[in-house]
């Protein structure tokens, strides 16, 4: 057995887990006990510029929309509970307004937002198994998924009847509605810099 393999077959305290994280080079998420290399190989070779420029956009729209309202908007460094600490990862981007996550400093555990980039090895992570473990969480209002390689963004919306109703965003001049935390986000700022090929750009209207 490689010291690859005895790393990813033991279970974990929590403690170990994030002891194991200080000092890894990677991030890992954690899954009742056992810990996963974050994204696979893609953690280890970094995410691309649209997906950072994604991500750092939608942190800049959402940062200046909340300015002064009591709200923290957290990108992909800082760790998400699930199930009272069954669980942990690490979201793109994630909004909380709840008083118990401003005191904390490294994990959220009552986000009302969510957003995740996709890419072509964590798509189908992100829109299955992923979505599932967020729906656990009872303040989370609403899930976004975004497409670095056309103009698509994917809004679930959860309903007083706790059902997701999903609104498909292809044009840069719609507007990404976040009804929970009264605010719009246009698609233009959120792809802003983000060079999509006119194929793309064309397919997406």
């Amino acid at each position: 057995m490689s010291a690859a393999q005895s790393i990813y077959e033991r279970s974990y305290t929590v403690e170990e887990y994030f002891a194991f994280e200080e000092r890894a080079d990677i991030r890992h998420e954690y899954y009742h006990g056992e810990i996963f290399p974050l994204d696979g190989p893609a953690a280890m070779a970094g995410a691309t510029f649209a997906h950072n420029t994604i991500k750092q956009n939608c942190v800049m729209a959402l940062r200046q929309g909340l300015r002064g309202r009591g709200c923290r908007v957290f990108d992909e460094n800082v760790r998400l509970s699930i199930e009272q600490d069954k669980q942990f990862t690490y979201p793109d981007v994630m909004v909380t307004c709840h008083p118990d996550d401003q005191r904390e400093t490294r994990i959220a555990r009552h986000p009302s937002l969510i957003v995740e980039v996709l890419s072509a090895s964590t798509e189908g992570h992100d829109r299955g198994w992923k979505f599932q473990q967020y729906q656990r969480l009872p303040e989370l209002q609403q899930y976004v998924l975004i497409s670095q390689n056309q103009v698509l963004v994917e809004s679930f919306l959860r309903d007083s009847e706790n059902i997701w109703k999903l609104t498909q965003l292809r044009n840069p001049t719609d507007l990404l509605e976040l009804p929970s935390l009264s605010l719009s986000i246009s698609l233009a700022s959120i792809y802003e810099e983000v060079e999509i090929s006119p194929l793309r750009l064309a397919d997406s209207y």
